[in-house]
């Protein structure tokens, strides 16, 4: 290009042009989930979701360092000395969150929970995805008389109250013997075909509204196999709004984990530390005037609910179009603030090519 033209193009005096620059793709890591989800949340969907990060990172380390975190055992009695720990002792240095009437360190217990809820939740959403997912999947693509069947037998799950549901399960599974794994897994188990049903149907009507889009028709016309469309067309777009789902349901796997231990089917003390049974034997404390056996497990369950509930919802409402949209109108003119219909509100620096217009027209 001459230099002539080169100087044709623009305003004189006007830089903005050459100022320009191009915008370096983003780098790999800012793809990954929750990350994307940080970038272009604003506002108060930033500041649930942060909170909500922060809350469920917490209770994650400590479930991982519960063993150099809790001063003694889940079941631990004794200390070194072996000297029996006493019964409804209050806050002490040598128990900071004060003892159980079983005589069991409370800030043990509860740092132990953790552990146990952690897994429990991991199992129960990965049993429940695997198989929802599966089942959601075959149902929606195949139809005929195979959806029927499974979308009865989902229905009729569904229909059950999920405590009821899961205690039956939990009967069944551990036959009233409840050990580590035993108690996770009957606890998980339960929790899985409770949450089945929210899964298959999520999965199923996202499969049913795209079977019929045209790349998949086209897939199927080029000769793709069955597996590969299922697997590689429709299940990647189809499981958009699975990490939703999943934040949601692991909170309320942590209360249904909690209600099985507080009515008696959750996991034996001395197998495992359970919230939902701690607090089971903490109700007679409370009426004797004795809160640190209810407070500190109640307040465990109450956080980590509350975390992971905050990272649902925030993603919840940024899965919102509209959200989007908002938000890239405000980085394509300015920022978000730039897009406020006040009329006394000055325009930033990065929206004045909207001033000048608006400028121009008066």
């Amino acid at each position: 290009m001459s230099e002539s033209n080169v100087n044709a193009v623009g305003v004189p005096g006007d830089s903005r042009l050459s100022d320009l620059t191009v915008r370096k793709p983003a780098p790999w890591w800012t793809r990954l989930p929750l990350v994307s989800q940080l970038r272009i949340a604003v506002g108060w969907q930033k500041g649930m979701l942060v909170t909500g990060l922060a809350l469920t990172a917490f209770f994650l380390v400590v479930a991982i360092f519960a063993p150099w975190i809790a001063p003694y055992g889940y079941s631990q009695m004794k200390g070194d000395d072996g000297v029996s720990f006493p019964t409804q002792a209050a806050p002490s240095p040598e128990h900071i969150w004060g003892t159980t009437v079983g005589g069991y360190d409370v800030f043990s217990r509860t740092v132990w929970g953790a552990r146990t809820a952690v897994v429990a939740i991991i199992v129960a959403v990965l049993l429940s995805i695997f198989a929802g997912v599966l089942l959601g999947l075959v149902s929606g693509y195949f139809g005929g008389w195979v959806d029927r069947v499974l979308v009865v037998v989902a229905d009729a799950i569904y229909s059950f109250p999920s405590l009821l549901l899961a205690i039956l399960m939990a009967i069944m599974i551990s036959g009233g013997q409840s050990s580590l794994w035993g108690g996770i897994l009957a606890s998980g188990i339960s929790i899985t075909v409770v949450y089945i049903p929210q899964y298959f149907r999520t999965i199923r009507a996202e499969v049913v509204r795209i079977k019929e889009a045209a790349y998949v028709e086209s897939a199927k016309v080029v000769g793709a196999s069955t597996w590969r469309i299922m697997t590689k067309h429709l299940l990647k777009n189809a499981t958009r709004t699975l990490p939703v789902i999943l934040t949601l349901n692991s909170s309320e796997a942590i209360l249904t984990l909690a209600g099985l231990g507080f009515l008696g089917f959750g996991i034996e003390p001395t197998k495992a530390a359970e919230w939902g049974y701690d607090l089971n034997r903490s109700v007679a404390d409370v009426t004797a005037g004795i809160w640190w056996t209810a407070v500190f497990p109640g307040l465990a369950i109450v956080l980590i609910v509350l975390g992971i509930t905050l990272v649902g919802e925030s993603l919840n409402d940024l899965a919102d179009p509209r959200l989007r949209a908002r938000k890239s109108a405000g980085e394509v003119i300015g920022s978000i603030e730039d897009t406020s219909v006040d009329p006394s509100e000055k325009p930033s620096e990065a929206n004045e090519v909207v001033a000048e217009l608006n400028a121009s027209k008066e």
